[in-house]
């Protein structure tokens, strides 16, 4: 998010040079920098011991291709624990590993995706509403499925290389 007014005066900002940042928006009334801002949210792989990937189809982010689990991170909540919390909600599942990966900007959607590696048990999927469908696929079928480049993608590529 870019700040043009104070969200706490709603008076408009001008640019001030604040240290090194160079710069930043600024509200004079308030005396207080506004930073531009993003939402964080985490991105899972989510792997059983079949070596097989859970890949998912959602209407509302592509109709053409597969995603990952991802999910947006609630105030208060630590990134693993959503990662947990998405995986059981999105899925069905229970994690039985969470592994950090890396952070992935997603500029276009001005998020933070911070992307993880959930090991789970194969199970049958217990899909929420928000997921038009889901399938296991193996390892070296499932980059493929995923739109070259995309955050999924890279995150995929770098768990099933080990």
């Amino acid at each position: 998010m870019r700040f043009t007014y104070c969200p706490h005066c709603g008076t408009k900002l001008v640019l001030k040079e604040i240290g090194d940042e160079g710069l930043i928006p600024f509200c004079e009334q308030c005396s207080i920098p506004l930073w531009d801002s993003f939402t964080t949210c985490i991105i899972c792989a989510v792997t059983n011991e079949k070596r097989e990937v859970a890949l998912l189809r959602q209407g509302y982010v592509s109709t053409a291709g597969y995603v990952c689990v991802a999910g947006v991170m609630k105030p208060g909540e630590a990134a693993e624990e959503a990662a947990v919390r998405e995986v059981g909600e999105e899925l069905g599942l229970s994690v039985v590993k969470l592994t950090y990966i890396k952070s992935y900007p997603y500029d276009k959607k001005e998020m933070l995706m911070l992307g993880y590696h959930a090991e789970v048990k194969k199970e049958e999927f217990r899909l929420s509403g928000e997921v038009d469908a889901a399938e296991w696929v193996p390892f070296e079928g499932a980059l493929e499925k995923l739109r070259e480049g995309s955050i999924a993608w890279q995150l995929v590529k770098t768990v099933i290389s080990g």
